[in-house]
């Protein structure tokens, strides 16, 4: 690896172990083997590199899960049922908390500092669009290429539930939602609508 890449690796480290308002640029050159000319030099700012470290991370835990299970199928090859899909990957985010709650932490903290953080906001704010279709992809089986409407209205509802369940999960756990909660009042609330 080059200096570039050291440098990005450092900084995820360290934004998972102090956090985006506490890691300073030496904090990264001690963590990356580089000096600090080179933050400037390949990233242009210590708050570029954290961006960037900060995207990076998100997507990293966002593909570990939503990882499908090898037998995401049923026997007969069909996929599964849209309410078992979206219970699997819930299952999956609800079980990484213990392992991922430096994340977790990491991006409700990174959330708070968007208001008086114009660059930090535009850095956000197209992974965060993209975000959403993998998610609806994911969580309900909707593929944005074939119906980009339905999956940007799903993501946006999925969005908003995993923002919502990531404070609910940080704040007192033992009443946390389950993923088979999150499917049964999904299940009560198509349920409500239709009768």
């Amino acid at each position: 690896m080059g200096h570039r890449e050291d440098l990005l690796e450092g900084a995820k480290r360290c934004l998972l172990e102090k956090g985006y308002a506490r890691t300073t640029a030496r904090d990264i050159v001690a963590a990356s083997g580089t000096n600090l000319a080179s933050i400037g030099y390949h990233y242009g700012s210590k708050e570029a590199l954290l961006n960037l470290a900060f995207l990076k991370v998100t997507e990293e835990w966002g593909e570990l899960l939503t990882k499908q299970p090898d037998d995401a199928g049923r026997d007969d090859g069909s996929p599964r049922a849209p309410l078992d899909q979206f219970r699997d990957v819930w299952e999956q985010v609800i079980g990484s908390y213990d392992r991922t709650r430096a994340v977790w932490q990491l991006q409700m903290e990174v959330v708070s500092r968007v208001d008086s953080d114009p660059e930090l906001q535009k850095a956000l704010a197209g992974p965060q669009r993209e975000g959403r279709n993998g998610l609806a992809e994911n969580m309900l089986g909707i593929d944005p290429e074939t119906d980009p409407e339905r999956a940007r209205v799903a993501g946006l509802f999925c969005q908003a539930l995993l923002a919502g369940v990531m404070v609910q999960w940080m704040i007192d756990r033992d009443s946390a939602p389950s993923a088979q909660d999150l499917t049964d009042g999904l299940k009560a609330v198509l349920e409500g609508r239709v009768s």
